[in-house]
């Protein structure tokens, strides 16, 4: 298991890189809402090594940091079964506030489009663009210094990615309905 960790100013988040064992069925992005107490997010981490789970990556992102509160985001794959085993398995951990699946995204009526900036160097941008793929945000513009992505899905996908790519440098510059905003648009 590998980690990584950046800062900006009083938020901090880390990406762990875990391997696993299970076949590949379904791609899933869980979300969960976590209180930053000594040792959750060990736990978090810890509940995954070596358990035989196909996880792709487990990224943590602090969200408030007044209330102590983190968000971490898994990336899996595995049968439906495993999915809901992993679910099950996070929504037994002390301090959790939510489990949510990213990748069910609901109707169309709860569906948004985002644009979002993020303007990072270095790591932050090498970062960032992983986050996206994770996501599966597109790149709609680029700069040397900064990147526009374009995301849509239900309103808690978005909230996610907004969460993971503050501490990178976001910048939110528009979101709406998926029918008020045209694929591309600036």
């Amino acid at each position: 298991m590998s980690a990584m960790k950046l800062s900006s100013d009083s938020v901090s988040h880390s990406v762990y890189n875990l391997s696993g064992t299970e076949s590949a069925a379904e791609r899933h992005t869980l979300s969960v809402l976590v209180e930053n107490e000594p040792g959750v997010l060990a736990r978090v981490v810890g509940m995954f090594s070596g358990r035989g789970y196909n996880i792709e990556s487990l990224t943590v992102a602090e969200v408030d940091h007044l209330d102590k509160r983190s968000r971490i985001t898994v990336v899996t794959s595995g049968t439906p079964q495993v999915i809901e085993q992993i679910k099950a398995q996070l929504g037994r951990i002390v301090s959790v506030h939510a489990v949510n699946d990213l990748t069910v995204e609901g109707n169309a009526v709860s569906r948004e489009l985002g644009l979002f900036k993020v303007a990072g160097k270095g790591e932050a941008r090498i970062e960032a663009l992983r986050l996206a793929e994770i996501f599966r945000a597109n790149v709609v513009d680029s700069t040397l210094d900064s990147f526009v992505f374009e995301i849509s899905g239900a309103p808690t996908k978005l909230d996610a990615f907004a969460d993971l790519m503050r501490p990178l440098g976001l910048v939110e510059m528009a979101r709406t309905g998926v029918a008020g905003l045209k694929r591309g648009a600036k």
